[in-house]
């Protein structure tokens, strides 16, 4: 099964669907909250690059946004 983080804050909207969507697909995740988690928002940028949320790695891969195609495509090859 894949390993999959996702990199979140409370009030992000497009981080809330990406939980739903994962949940949906009864995929297993872990939610780091970067508002609060300082040490695993400069991993996640040193990871991506990038500052916004939502961030899901799945297997060290990482992408950025809900990108439902991107999401599913990876999830399937990480099986």
């Amino acid at each position: 099964m894949a390993k999959v983080k996702v990199y979140s804050t409370q009030t992000c909207p497009y981080c809330n669907m990406v939980k739903e969507f994962l949940t949906n697909k009864g995929v297993e995740f872990e939610d780091v909250d970067v508002s609060v988690n300082h040490e695993a928002a400069q991993e996640m940028i040193k990871k991506s690059g990038q500052t916004g949320v939502p961030q899901i790695e799945i297997n060290g891969k990482i992408i950025v946004g809900f990108d439902k195609e991107a999401l599913e495509k990876e999830l399937e090859n990480s099986k």
